[in-house]
C-alpha cells in the first residue's frame, strides 16, 4: 500500500519524520498537534488554555487544507500532561466542535513534546 500524506503549509512543520496526516480511503488521520506557533516553530507560552487555542489553530488549518471542517472529525484523543488540566481543556474543546460531537479519547501522559501540555490527534471523514 502507498501513503498518501496529506502535508499542510499553513500547519506547523513537523519536528520529526510523520505527515500531517495520511489518507485510508476517505478517513484522514491526523498527527496530533502540539501547541507550536506555524510562525516560528517555537511552542507558545501560558496555560493549557492559551497552548489548547494553539492546538485547534493548528488542527483548524490541516483540515481546511485538506478541504474538510471540524464538522468532519469523527473521532479525536487528547493528549494531556495532567488530568488537572481537563476542565479548561474541555472548556476550549467545547468551543470548536458542534453536536453531534465527535468521539473522543483523553489519556493522561507522562511528557510531549517540547514541553507542551496539550496535544490532540483526529480521524476525519470525507464525505462522498
Amino acid at each position: 500500500m502507498t501513503r498518501n500524506a496529506h502535508t499542510s503549509p499553513n500547519g506547523p512543520a513537523a519536528i520529526g519524520p510523520y505527515s500531517h496526516g495520511v489518507w485510508a480511503g476517505d478517513l484522514l488521520f491526523m498527527s496530533g498537534q502540539t501547541p507550536i506557533d506555524p510562525a516560528t516553530g517555537a511552542l507558545i507560552p501560558g496555560g493549557v488554555t492559551e497552548q489548547a487555542e494553539q492546538v485547534f489553530r493548528n488542527l483548524e488549518a490541516v483540515v481546511a487544507d485538506a478541504g474538510l471542517s471540524m464538522d468532519d472529525v469523527v473521532k479525536s484523543t487528547v493528549f494531556l500532561t495532567t488530568m488537572a488540566d481537563f476542565p479548561e481543556m474541555n472548556a476550549v474543546y467545547g468551543q470548536h466542535f458542534t453536536e453531534p460531537f465527535p468521539a473522543r479519547s483523553t489519556v493522561a501522559v507522562a511528557a510531549l513534546p517540547l514541553a507542551a501540555r496539550v496535544e490532540i490527534e483526529l480521524v476525519v471523514l470525507r464525505a462522498r
